[in-house]
Protein backbone atom coordinates (compact mmCIF):
# COMPACT_ATOMS: atom_id res chain seq x y z
CA UNK A 1 0.00 0.00 0.00
CA UNK A 2 2.68 2.14 0.79
CA UNK A 3 4.06 2.09 -2.69
CA UNK A 4 0.52 4.01 -3.66
CA UNK A 5 2.39 7.04 -2.43
CA UNK A 6 3.78 7.47 -5.50
CA UNK A 7 0.70 8.20 -7.14
CA UNK A 8 0.24 11.19 -4.43
CA UNK A 9 3.47 12.35 -6.15
CA UNK A 10 1.89 12.57 -9.34
CA UNK A 11 -0.90 14.31 -7.88
CA UNK A 12 0.70 16.95 -5.98
CA UNK A 13 3.10 17.78 -9.23
CA UNK A 14 0.95 18.36 -11.85
CA UNK A 15 -1.42 19.98 -9.18
CA UNK A 16 1.58 22.45 -8.54
CA UNK A 17 1.89 22.19 -12.66
CA UNK A 18 5.72 21.11 -11.98
CA UNK A 19 7.64 19.61 -15.02
CA UNK A 20 5.78 16.78 -15.54
CA UNK A 21 9.05 14.87 -16.89
CA UNK A 22 10.53 15.75 -13.02
CA UNK A 23 7.09 14.84 -11.25
CA UNK A 24 7.21 11.03 -12.98
CA UNK A 25 10.76 10.54 -12.52
CA UNK A 26 10.33 11.72 -8.69
CA UNK A 27 6.84 9.49 -8.40
CA UNK A 28 9.27 6.24 -9.79
CA UNK A 29 12.01 6.96 -7.43
CA UNK A 30 9.72 7.36 -4.66
CA UNK A 31 8.32 3.88 -5.71
CA UNK A 32 11.05 2.22 -5.90
CA UNK A 33 12.37 3.34 -2.35
CA UNK A 34 9.61 2.64 -0.92
CA UNK A 35 9.21 -1.10 -2.42
CA UNK A 36 12.77 -2.11 -1.38
CA UNK A 37 15.08 -1.19 -4.65
CA UNK A 38 18.52 0.25 -4.22
CA UNK A 39 19.45 3.03 -6.09
CA UNK A 40 21.40 1.19 -8.96
CA UNK A 41 18.02 -0.69 -9.57
CA UNK A 42 16.13 1.61 -9.71
CA UNK A 43 18.47 3.82 -12.56
CA UNK A 44 18.62 0.43 -14.28
CA UNK A 45 14.82 0.37 -14.23
CA UNK A 46 14.61 3.43 -15.74
CA UNK A 47 17.15 2.51 -18.22
CA UNK A 48 15.50 -0.37 -19.32
CA UNK A 49 12.36 1.06 -19.48
CA UNK A 50 13.94 3.66 -21.79
CA UNK A 51 15.52 1.19 -23.78
CA UNK A 52 12.21 -0.59 -24.27
CA UNK A 53 10.18 2.61 -25.35
CA UNK A 54 13.01 4.39 -27.37
CA UNK A 55 11.22 4.14 -30.39
CA UNK A 56 8.56 6.55 -28.84
CA UNK A 57 11.30 9.17 -29.81
CA UNK A 58 11.20 8.24 -33.36
CA UNK A 59 8.57 11.84 -34.37
CA UNK A 60 11.97 13.76 -33.14
CA UNK A 61 13.04 12.81 -36.91
CA UNK A 62 10.35 14.35 -38.30
CA UNK A 63 10.62 18.07 -36.32
CA UNK A 64 13.38 19.09 -39.20
CA UNK A 65 11.44 18.27 -41.92
CA UNK A 66 8.50 20.11 -40.41
CA UNK A 67 10.05 23.37 -39.52
CA UNK A 68 11.36 23.60 -43.52
CA UNK A 69 8.05 23.38 -44.52
CA UNK A 70 6.97 25.65 -42.32
CA UNK A 71 9.55 28.03 -43.27
CA UNK A 72 8.94 27.70 -46.83
CA UNK A 73 4.93 28.83 -45.73
CA UNK A 74 3.20 25.60 -45.25
CA UNK A 75 1.30 27.53 -42.46
CA UNK A 76 0.02 30.71 -45.34
CA UNK A 77 -0.62 28.27 -48.10
CA UNK A 78 -2.93 26.09 -45.48
CA UNK A 79 -4.62 29.14 -44.35
CA UNK A 80 -5.30 30.41 -47.99
CA UNK A 81 -6.26 27.10 -49.02
CA UNK A 82 -9.17 27.07 -46.56
CA UNK A 83 -10.04 30.47 -47.07
CA UNK A 84 -11.33 29.54 -50.09
CA UNK A 85 -13.83 26.86 -49.01
CA UNK A 86 -16.69 28.81 -47.71
CA UNK A 87 -18.55 25.72 -46.50
CA UNK A 88 -15.65 24.81 -44.25
CA UNK A 89 -16.01 26.51 -40.05
CA UNK A 90 -13.32 25.79 -37.45
CA UNK A 91 -15.53 23.09 -36.07
CA UNK A 92 -16.44 21.35 -39.07
CA UNK A 93 -12.92 21.25 -39.94
CA UNK A 94 -11.82 19.52 -36.72
CA UNK A 95 -14.99 17.34 -36.35
CA UNK A 96 -13.66 15.89 -40.10
CA UNK A 97 -10.15 15.70 -38.99
CA UNK A 98 -11.31 13.64 -35.69
CA UNK A 99 -13.17 11.41 -37.66
CA UNK A 100 -10.20 11.06 -40.36
CA UNK A 101 -7.72 10.76 -37.12
CA UNK A 102 -9.86 7.81 -35.08
CA UNK A 103 -10.23 6.04 -38.56
CA UNK A 104 -6.77 5.63 -39.37
CA UNK A 105 -5.54 5.08 -35.63
CA UNK A 106 -8.13 2.18 -35.58
CA UNK A 107 -6.72 0.55 -38.53
CA UNK A 108 -2.95 0.84 -36.88
CA UNK A 109 -2.02 3.92 -38.96
CA UNK A 110 -1.12 5.66 -35.50
CA UNK A 111 1.34 7.68 -37.02
CA UNK A 112 -0.94 9.72 -39.82
CA UNK A 113 -1.39 12.72 -38.13
CA UNK A 114 0.18 13.90 -34.29
CA UNK A 115 0.79 17.59 -32.55
CA UNK A 116 4.24 17.65 -34.20
CA UNK A 117 3.36 16.10 -37.72
CA UNK A 118 -0.39 17.47 -38.49
CA UNK A 119 -1.64 19.47 -35.73
CA UNK A 120 0.68 22.76 -35.79
CA UNK A 121 1.92 22.50 -39.21
CA UNK A 122 -1.60 22.03 -41.30
CA UNK A 123 -4.65 21.15 -38.93
CA UNK A 124 -4.39 24.66 -36.74
CA UNK A 125 -3.76 27.34 -39.27
CA UNK A 126 -6.36 26.01 -41.27
CA UNK A 127 -8.58 25.88 -38.56
CA UNK A 128 -7.80 29.38 -37.73
CA UNK A 129 -7.64 30.35 -40.89
CA UNK A 130 -11.26 29.46 -41.33
CA UNK A 131 -11.79 31.04 -38.02
CA UNK A 132 -10.36 34.55 -39.98
CA UNK A 133 -12.09 34.21 -42.86
CA UNK A 134 -15.25 34.91 -40.81
CA UNK A 135 -14.65 36.81 -37.65
CA UNK A 136 -11.03 38.68 -39.44
CA UNK A 137 -8.40 39.07 -36.79
CA UNK A 138 -8.61 37.18 -34.09
CA UNK A 139 -7.95 38.00 -30.48
CA UNK A 140 -5.59 36.25 -27.99
CA UNK A 141 -8.40 34.67 -26.37
CA UNK A 142 -10.04 32.80 -29.69
CA UNK A 143 -6.32 31.85 -31.09
CA UNK A 144 -6.13 29.88 -27.96
CA UNK A 145 -9.31 28.28 -27.73
CA UNK A 146 -8.45 27.12 -31.40
CA UNK A 147 -5.50 25.50 -30.46
CA UNK A 148 -7.05 23.62 -27.66
CA UNK A 149 -9.78 21.91 -29.75
CA UNK A 150 -7.09 21.45 -32.51
CA UNK A 151 -4.89 19.26 -30.15
CA UNK A 152 -7.98 17.57 -28.89
CA UNK A 153 -9.10 16.89 -31.75
CA UNK A 154 -6.12 14.46 -32.61
CA UNK A 155 -5.80 13.12 -29.08
CA UNK A 156 -9.39 12.15 -28.99
CA UNK A 157 -9.19 10.76 -32.41
CA UNK A 158 -6.05 8.76 -31.42
CA UNK A 159 -6.78 7.23 -27.78
CA UNK A 160 -10.01 6.00 -28.80
CA UNK A 161 -9.40 4.51 -32.43
CA UNK A 162 -6.25 2.76 -31.77
CA UNK A 163 -7.64 0.37 -28.99
CA UNK A 164 -9.79 -1.17 -31.75
CA UNK A 165 -6.71 -2.21 -33.07
CA UNK A 166 -5.79 -5.84 -32.29
CA UNK A 167 -2.20 -5.33 -32.69
CA UNK A 168 -1.52 -1.73 -30.67
CA UNK A 169 1.06 -1.54 -27.74
CA UNK A 170 -1.55 -1.00 -25.55
CA UNK A 171 -4.09 -3.83 -26.09
CA UNK A 172 -1.04 -6.14 -25.82
CA UNK A 173 -0.11 -4.75 -22.30
CA UNK A 174 -3.37 -5.02 -21.13
CA UNK A 175 -3.90 -8.70 -22.38
CA UNK A 176 -0.29 -9.51 -20.97
CA UNK A 177 -0.45 -7.75 -17.60
CA UNK A 178 -4.21 -9.58 -16.70
CA UNK A 179 -2.61 -12.57 -18.23
CA UNK A 180 0.22 -12.64 -16.36
CA UNK A 181 -1.36 -10.95 -13.04
CA UNK A 182 -4.42 -13.18 -12.74
CA UNK A 183 -4.14 -16.01 -15.06
CA UNK A 184 -7.21 -15.39 -17.39
CA UNK A 185 -6.82 -15.50 -21.06
CA UNK A 186 -7.57 -12.63 -22.26
CA UNK A 187 -8.16 -12.07 -26.22
CA UNK A 188 -7.03 -9.13 -28.26
CA UNK A 189 -9.71 -9.24 -30.51
CA UNK A 190 -12.14 -8.93 -27.12
CA UNK A 191 -10.79 -5.93 -26.04
CA UNK A 192 -10.76 -4.75 -29.25
CA UNK A 193 -14.36 -5.31 -30.15
CA UNK A 194 -15.50 -3.75 -26.56
CA UNK A 195 -13.31 -0.61 -27.80
CA UNK A 196 -15.71 0.12 -30.70
CA UNK A 197 -19.08 1.30 -28.95
CA UNK A 198 -16.81 3.13 -26.38
CA UNK A 199 -14.77 4.73 -29.95
CA UNK A 200 -18.14 5.64 -31.00
CA UNK A 201 -19.44 7.07 -28.44
CA UNK A 202 -16.03 9.59 -27.97
CA UNK A 203 -16.55 10.68 -32.03
CA UNK A 204 -19.99 11.80 -31.35
CA UNK A 205 -19.60 13.39 -28.09
CA UNK A 206 -16.43 15.07 -29.09
CA UNK A 207 -17.73 15.86 -32.73
CA UNK A 208 -20.78 17.10 -31.37
CA UNK A 209 -18.55 19.11 -29.16
CA UNK A 210 -16.48 20.44 -31.60
CA UNK A 211 -19.11 21.38 -33.86
CA UNK A 212 -20.57 23.27 -31.10
CA UNK A 213 -17.51 25.44 -31.04
CA UNK A 214 -18.72 27.45 -33.95
CA UNK A 215 -21.44 28.85 -31.90
CA UNK A 216 -18.87 29.46 -28.98
CA UNK A 217 -16.45 31.34 -31.85
CA UNK A 218 -19.64 33.46 -32.50
CA UNK A 219 -20.44 34.18 -28.93
CA UNK A 220 -16.52 35.13 -28.41
CA UNK A 221 -16.16 37.15 -31.09
CA UNK A 222 -19.38 38.90 -30.04
CA UNK A 223 -17.93 39.98 -27.18
CA UNK A 224 -14.35 40.54 -27.99
CA UNK A 225 -16.30 43.15 -30.62
CA UNK A 226 -18.27 44.72 -28.09
CA UNK A 227 -15.21 45.14 -25.78
CA UNK A 228 -12.80 46.91 -28.11
CA UNK A 229 -15.77 49.21 -28.94
CA UNK A 230 -15.88 50.36 -24.97
CA UNK A 231 -12.22 50.59 -25.41
CA UNK A 232 -12.97 53.19 -27.89
CA UNK A 233 -15.37 54.71 -26.91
Amino acid sequence: MWVLLAIAVVVVGFALRLNSMLVVTAAGIVAGLIGGLSPVKILNAFGDGFASSRSVTVFIVTLPVIGLIERYGLQHQARKLISKLTFATTGRLLAIYLLIRQGTAALGLTSIGGPAQAVRPLIHPMAAGAAERRYGKLPEKLQEKIKGFAASADTVGLFFGEDIFVAIGSILLITGFVDATYGLQLEAIDIALWAIPTGICALLIHGARLLYLDRQLDNLAREARAEAKETVK
